[in-house]
């Protein structure tokens, strides 16, 4: 859950994040919640900095470095909404420098993986006016100690980004002080991956949805976690990491849409199941029709189903993704254009995609009720969307006066912890009124 006072810190007009005074007048919160709940070392850091930021202004100018740093920091937003589970704070740290600390128990292996996986979306290019800007992350890792200050947590991290930035091609670095148990090597957890489907250990989550403006439950996303025995749980994010580095996408991504249309097939009524659409999917020309065929072996109605598709899985081959999108759609599924408003925002994909909805990024969300130009892009959004006969899906909903404010500016549909948090199948059965899921 994002912290996100507001009196904690003036937040930059640029990144929109606030700065590291924030963190420092936070942390004893929550170290003060450790004490008291009798835990210890459940703060973690990272500090992530840009490689050679400052060629970057040199050769495209300030502008393009100014945007850089503002997609930065969504991507950050973004990305920790999504991976962690805890309560975090994102800050900017001057110049090409963030920092991210979350409030949670995780192991030294996970918060490493978490950290890769950040690298990988900051390292996404950005587009620019001037061009396409290509950042190069590092990041230094901490685990807090116990009684730790945070300036001491600052220095730390700071000494590990240094090392980390001198030293040609690595990316991460942990800070010292650190207790450096032996952990899974990248090609052990590659190893896990392939046994972990056959052992259960993918499991299927489901966020659910509610449709507005009378809030009634309109059915759910699927959700993928990991349930390593000895990592602990490794997010969605992590875990198609390491799928990635494996060649193991494809069995992976097989995996979760069959179980979840498997889970979900006896949901009463129309309820309808959201699947997330990879870029390795799309990169399969054979995708449409290999999805159709499971659907008809598991026999789920194609009209229950939404297939959420980001621009990154369309930046391969737009022409082929929009002819497969065509081919399913003609077969009553539905299409939505997910996390719009976190990457670039092609309107391209609005003319060439059959898209039924807006599925708008949480950081289109967050500001709304608080912040005048982040309501007038948020109402711009909704207006477009309607001229072209588009439903608009709201995530991350987390307070009352952004689930009405939504309601009113007329979102088709929300998903949030306000109303409800990703659940198992069974959960979602009883919350559905539906069979409990145990196929």
């Amino acid at each position: 859950m994002f912290e996100s006072d507001r009196a904690d810190g003036l937040r930059s007009r640029l990144t929109g994040l606030p700065d590291l005074e924030a963190v420092r007048a936070r942390l004893p919160d929550w170290i003060g919640s450790h004490d008291t709940a009798g835990v210890s070392a459940n703060l973690h850091a990272m500090l992530l900095g840009l490689h050679r930021f400052d060629t970057i202004n040199i050769a495209y100018g300030t502008p393009a470095g100014d945007i850089a740093l503002a997609e930065v920091a969504s991507r950050i937003q973004h990305f920790a909404a999504s991976e962690l589970d805890g309560a975090w704070l994102a800050a900017h740290a001057g110049g090409g420098k963030f920092l991210l600390v979350a409030n949670e128990s995780c192991s030294r292996e996970r918060w490493q993986l978490v950290a890769e996986q950040l690298a990988d979306a900051i390292a996404r290019p950005v587009i620019a006016s001037a061009g396409v800007l290509r950042l190069s992350p590092r990041i230094a890792l901490l685990r807090g100690l116990v009684g730790e200050e945070f300036d001491s947590m600052l220095d730390r991290l700071a000494q590990a980004l240094e090392k980390a930035t001198r030293q040609q091609g690595k990316r991460l670095a942990w800070a010292s002080g650190e207790a450096t148990p032996p952990g899974r090597s990248a090609a052990q957890l590659e190893a896990d991956l392939h046994s972990a489907i056959d052992h259960g250990e993918i499991e299927i989550l489901f966020q659910p949805q509610f449709a507005l403006p009378d809030e009634r439950l309109s059915g759910a996303e699927a959700l993928a976690r990991w349930n390593h025995p000895e990592l602990g749980r490794i997010g969605a994010g992590a875990l198609f990491t390491i799928a990635e580095r494996a060649d193991h996408i494809a069995p992976l991504s097989n995996h979760i849409a069959r179980r979840a249309l498997e889970l979900s097939r006896d949901w009463p009524g129309d309820l309808r199941l959201s699947l997330n659409v990879t870029p390795a999917d799309l990169s399969y020309a054979s995708y449409a029709r290999n999805l159709l065929d499971l659907m008809r072996e598991i026999g789920f109605p194609p009209r229950r189903l939404t297939l959420e598709v980001t621009e990154q899985a369309l930046l391969n081959d737009i022409n082929m993704a929009a002819q497969m999108m065509a081919d399913l759609s003609a077969q009553g599924i539905r299409i939505a254009l997910d996390d719009f408003g976190a990457g670039f925002c092609n309107f391209r994909y609005l003319k060439v995609l059959p898209l039924h909805y807006l599925k708008l990024d949480r950081t289109m969300i967050d500001g709304i009720t608080s912040d005048k130009r982040d309501l007038a892009v948020f109402r711009g959004i909704i207006a477009m969307a309607h001229a072209l006969d588009l439903d608009v899906i709201a995530e991350g909903i987390e307070s009352d006066d952004q689930l009405r404010l939504i309601t009113e500016e007329g979102c088709a549909c929300f998903q949030g912890f306000l109303r409800a948090a990703p659940m198992s199948a069974e959960e979602f059965g009883k919350l559905s009124g539906g069979p409990g899921a145990t196929t």
